[in-house]
C-alpha cells in the first residue's frame, strides 16, 4: 500500500471513530437510569390522614434522589384558590430488603419564616417515620417530635395506619392524636378505600389514575379524592 493511501486510510478510520465515538456514548447514557425521580399528582382535593386542607383541586410536585436504598426529597402542595393550605415538606427515608423503613420528614407551611427552628411555634414540624410493607399488608408509625406553632400541633403527635391491598382495591385505616383529631385525643381519623388503574391514550402512554373514599368517624367528614400522576 502506498503511503498517502495508508495516511487517507488511517484518516478516514480516526474520523469515521469521532463520529460514532460520541452516538454510543450518547446512547450508553441514556440507558443509564437517573437516580432522580421527577413528577406530581394532580387531585380534586387535599386530603391528608382524614382531613381536608385548603379549597378545590391541588397540585402536589415532587422531587426524589435515590442512591441504593437511601432517599431524599422534597414534596409539596398548592390548591388553586386562595386558601391553598400551601405545604412544602422536606424528607429523607431508608429502606431495608426485609421490608422496614424509617425516615424523617420536615413539614413546612410557605408564609411562615423558613428559618424559625424554635422547638415551640416554630415553622416547622419534624416527624419520624416508621413502615413495614409484608406482601399486601402495610402499616406505618409516625411521630412528631416538637411543638410547631403554624401547624397548630401541640407537639408529640402519634399517628398510625394499617392497610391491605386487593387484587382491584386497598383497604385503609388510621388514628392519631394532636393536630389529627379535633379534640386532640387519640381517635381514628382516617377509614377508606382505594383504588388506581391507567386510562391508555397511546401505545406508549398512558395516564395513571386514582380515586379514594374517606371517612373520617372523629370530624365526620366524608370526602372523595380523584388524582392524576404525571
Amino acid at each position: 500500500m502506498k503511503r498517502n493511501d495508508l495516511f487517507g486510510g488511517l484518516l478516514t478510520l480516526l474520523i469515521a471513530s469521532i463520529l460514532v465515538s460520541p452516538i454510543n456514548l450518547n446512547a450508553q447514557d441514556k440507558e443509564k437510569p437517573s437516580p432522580f425521580n421527577i413528577g406530581g399528582d394532580l387531585v380534586s382535593s387535599y386530603v391528608w390522614r382524614g382531613t381536608k386542607y385548603g379549597n378545590g383541586p391541588a397540585i402536589q410536585p415532587y422531587l426524589e434522589l435515590a442512591l441504593g436504598n437511601f432517599s431524599i426529597g422534597g414534596w409539596g402542595s398548592y390548591c388553586f384558590t386562595s386558601n391553598e393550605a400551601a405545604e412544602a415538606d422536606l424528607y429523607l427515608s431508608y429502606g431495608f430488603d426485609f421490608g422496614l423503613s424509617i425516615g424523617l420528614t420536615d413539614y413546612y407551611f410557605p408564609g411562615t419564616e423558613y428559618f424559625d427552628y424554635s422547638t415551640e411555634n416554630g415553622s416547622h414540624a419534624f416527624e419520624i417515620n416508621l413502615g413495614y410493607e409484608l406482601g399486601g399488608f402495610s402499616i406505618a408509625a409516625n411521630y412528631i417530635l416538637n411543638e410547631a406553632g403554624s401547624a397548630g400541633s401541640a407537639g408529640n403527635d402519634l399517628y398510625f395506619e394499617a392497610a391491605y391491598g386487593f387484587e382491584y382495591f386497598s383497604l385503609f385505616a388510621g388514628a392519631g392524636d394532636g393536630w389529627h383529631t379535633s379534640n386532640g385525643e387519640f381517635m381514628f381519623c382516617n377509614l377508606g378505600i382505594s383504588a388506581e388503574k391507567e386510562i391508555k391514550i397511546t401505545d406508549s402512554f398512558s395516564l395513571p389514575l386514582s380515586g379514594a373514599l374517606i371517612w373520617n368517624p372523629e370530624r365526620e367528614q366524608f370526602n372523595i379524592v380523584l388524582g392524576v400522576s404525571f
